[in-house]
């Protein structure tokens, strides 16, 4: 059977615009004194420079909203803490009223998912004690909402004085997430020395923990420092197309080729390139199709596999084959989510252009690389 290539790279595109349409909306309010590095940490933590978008728009007397049209992220930025104690007083009220107006909404979209506290490592000798009791009253007020808080240690060099600070927070037992000490970019001493950035990828890793279900794709899609966390994302999206379509390979029918499980497989396409956040056009997608699940890919190999798998069990009957139907359609899809991710990681390194996938060499070597996912039938009987 001849899949039409052009087809299904057309319906990825569609289910990618169709994902990203549907993304939640991230919303994170940001806390800090003047000069923490709040933009830098912002823009070094996700991709598209939101906080270069402009001054925002006010939400409160207070506070401002940054978001960009079409990106599904919103930050609420308050003003420089330091100023008064009546001003931090204005901060709080009015946050917790953003809390507030969130959850009444019951819209996930305008609820506020997670607060971030910064403080300036570099700036401070030790954990001020009037922020010390900010945060202990703010916390207290927030432990019914469950909204979760992150102190965030900003340019945290030397590490040695990071730690320390983390340890001088963390001895306060205040009711927050984590203390996540971060160097948003690399910094240069004298031309003599770089240290170089840290601990944004940790900072991911304790979004994806305290952030809901509904929003953990919405994180990969915006984050752009971890790629350990995407391919995990990633593979919870292949793990959710493999069990679907091993309920699809249970069919009265034998297993003739694998085109019913082309819904199943652009489906899956879709989450993981919404989850690498990288911007794929039509060309591209008709390459890796037609190297993989088009002509002389699944479909052939779909065929081969279940012929090697029938050899192993004399007298099949209809519950068996439905059974082997079910796994290796499982099979292939797996083969072919993984030979996907591998792909979107070479190029989220920079060690593949979506151009070379284009040539001849690049489709034989997508092709070589779906082939070795499947490399477990060159053990099966022939």
């Amino acid at each position: 059977m001849q899949l039409d290539t052009d087809k299904i790279a057309q319906q990825c595109l569609d289910a990618i615009a169709d994902k990203i349409k549907n993304l939640k909306t991230l919303n994170i309010v940001v806390i800090g004194k003047s000069g923490v590095g709040k933009s830098t940490l912002i823009n070094s933590l996700f991709r598209g420079n939101v906080a270069e978008t402009g001054l925002g728009r006010p939400v409160t007397q207070e506070i401002r909203k940054i978001e960009k049209k079409d990106y599904p992220l919103a930050i609420y930025d308050t003003p420089g803490f330091e100023l008064s104690q009546d001003q931090q007083k204005k901060v709080k009220d009015e946050v917790l009223k953003l809390i507030d107006q969130g959850l009444r909404s019951q819209d996930i979209n305008q609820a506020i998912h997670c607060i971030w506290y910064c403080i300036n490592v570099g700036a401070n000798r030790t954990f001020d004690s009037s922020e010390v009791a900010w945060l202990r009253e703010f916390t207290e007020s927030t432990k019914s909402t469950k909204v979760p808080v992150i102190v965030v240690l900003t340019q945290g060099v030397p590490k040695s004085k990071a730690l320390e600070m983390k340890g001088l927070v963390e001895q306060e037992n205040l009711q927050i997430s984590k203390v996540i000490p971060v160097l948003a970019q690399d910094m240069a001493f004298d031309e003599e020395y770089v240290a170089r950035a840290y601990g944004l990828d940790q900072l991911v890793d304790v979004l994806s923990e305290v952030l809901p279900g509904d929003l953990q794709d919405t994180l990969q899609n915006l984050q752009k420092v971890s790629l350990e966390a995407k391919k995990k994302q990633a593979q919870a999206a292949v793990a959710t197309a493999v069990a679907a379509a091993f309920g699809e390979g249970f069919v009265p029918l034998p297993f003739a080729d694998a085109a019913m499980l082309i819904p199943t497989q652009v489906s899956m396409i879709a989450a993981i390139t919404v989850i690498f956040g990288l911007d794929m056009n039509k060309s591209f997608l008709t390459a890796f199709v037609s190297s993989t699940i088009g002509a002389g890919g699944a479909t052939v190999l779909g065929r081969a596999v279940v012929g090697n798998l029938f050899k192993l069990i004399p007298g099949v009957g209809t519950t068996v084959g439905g059974v082997i139907s079910g796994t290796t359609a499982g099979l292939i899809t797996t083969a072919l989510g993984q030979a996907y991710i591998l792909l979107m990681e070479l190029i989220y390194k920079g060690e593949l252009r979506k151009e070379d996938l284009y040539t001849k060499e690049g489709k034989t070597r997508m092709t070589n690389l779906f082939k070795e996912q499947l490399s477990f039938t060159k053990k099966l009987p022939r």
